[in-house]
C-alpha cells in the first residue's frame, strides 16, 4: 500500500522552528511531485507547499512564503518542510501527499496517497 508517513510534528512556542519529514515509499519517488497541506481545527484542509519531481520548482501558499521551505532527498525518498518563525495560526495537522503528476500543483485533487498527518501546535 502506498502511503506517505509524516513525522516531526510537536509543540513549539511562537517564533520557533520545526522540520517535518515525509517518508514516501511504494511509488517511484523521483517520478512524482510531492505536496504538503494542513488542516486547522474547524477549517478545511489547505495547500501549504509543493515541489515538482525534479526538485527544481517549488510552490508555496502566499501567506507562508519566506517562512516555510520544502525540499526533497532522493536518496532517502523523503520530502521535508522546514517551518520557521512559527505563529499560533500555523497550528494544524500537516499532511504529506504524492502528486498525481510530475509537476507540482496547489489543489488537493492533484494529489493522491495521503499520509495520516502530524500535529503541529504553536503556543503564544
Amino acid at each position: 500500500q502506498v502511503q506517505p508517513v509524516e513525522s516531526g510534528g510537536g509543540s513549539v512556542q511562537a517564533g520557533g522552528s520545526l522540520r517535518l519529514s515525509c517518508a514516501a515509499s511504494g511509488r517511484t519517488f523521483s517520478s512524482y511531485a510531492m505536496g504538503w497541506f494542513r488542516q486547522a481545527p474547524g477549517k478545511e484542509r489547505e495547500f501549504v507547499a509543493a515541489i515538482d519531481r525534479g526538485g527544481g520548482r517549488t510552490y508555496y501558499s502566499d501567506s507562508l512564503k519566506g517562512r516555510f521551505t520544502i525540499s526533497r532527498d532522493y536518496a532517502k525518498n523523503t520530502v521535508y518542510l522546514q517551518m520557521n518563525s512559527l505563529k499560533v495560526e500555523d497550528t494544524a495537522v500537516y499532511y504529506c501527499a504524492f502528486g498525481r503528476y510530475a509537476w507540482a500543483g496547489t489543489v488537493q485533487d492533484e494529489y493522491d496517497d495521503w499520509g495520516h498527518g502530524t500535529q503541529v501546535t504553536v503556543s503564544s
